[in-house]
């Protein structure tokens, strides 16, 4: 299956692909991570994405496009999770070239639905496995009094340096202007599910699995 998991920043897309990928064999296609993977990989692309990055640019949808469509042209194992992509209609509209192009489909676009209020006290004092992304929080889920993660036994944590309140309402804030639109666009197209993205983590993984399942 192919899927895009959608939701503002702290909503749990991050987490809930990674569990995708454990359970589902799927891949996870963060923008991210393929542009640092790019970067080093010493392919033709890889080296456009290096001196776009080097030089300070912002990199283009068509490069993202790119490394997408290398993706596909590999093992698909089962499936690919979007992460990140796409952000506008834009990228949404040359996604949908792109899979066309290549007879892929789109299976379902899963919205992480979240309420502001509760997602800005989720993401202050959050902190991240810096081996496995094993997330915990000051709260809810303190880094274990040995400091050690009880997931890999990994040592070092990082706090992201805009994981503040005002940082959040940024992000937020450019959330809802370029990829919130998208909630409308796949909605018509009949592919939106929406599950609630502050449910206990499983619960979440449940209902994905709902979704993916039907």
């Amino acid at each position: 299956m192919n899927i895009i998991l959608l939701g503002p920043p702290g909503a749990g897309k991050g987490t809930q692909a990674r569990k995708l990928v454990e359970d589902r064999d799927m891949i996870q296609l963060s923008t991210g991570d393929m542009l640092r993977e790019a970067r080093t990989s010493g392919t033709e692309m890889g080296q456009i994405v290096a001196e776009v990055m080097d030089s300070g640019k912002l990199v283009t949808d068509e490069i993202v496009i790119g490394l997408i469509r290398e993706k596909l042209e590999g093992d698909k194992k089962g499936g690919f999770i979007f992460d990140g992509f796409p952000r506008t209609l834009a990228q949404a509209d040359a996604l949908e070239e792109l899979l066309a192009e290549m007879d892929e489909t789109l299976d379902a676009v899963i919205e992480l639905r979240v309420q502001d209020e509760a997602l800005v006290a989720r993401i202050v004092g959050r902190s991240t496995c810096g081996n496995c992304g094993e997330v915990y929080h000051d709260l809810t889920k303190p880094i274990p009094a040995d400091g050690e993660c009880t997931v890999c036994g990994g040592t070092e944590f990082k706090r992201r340096a805009d994981d503040n309140e005002e940082s959040l309402k940024t992000r937020l804030m450019e959330y809802y202007k370029q990829t919130s639109p998208l909630l409308g666009y796949y909605h018509v197209k009949g592919a939106l599910r929406s599950v609630d993205g502050l449910a206990d983590m499983r619960d979440v993984e449940a209902a994905i699995a709902e979704v993916l399942d039907a």
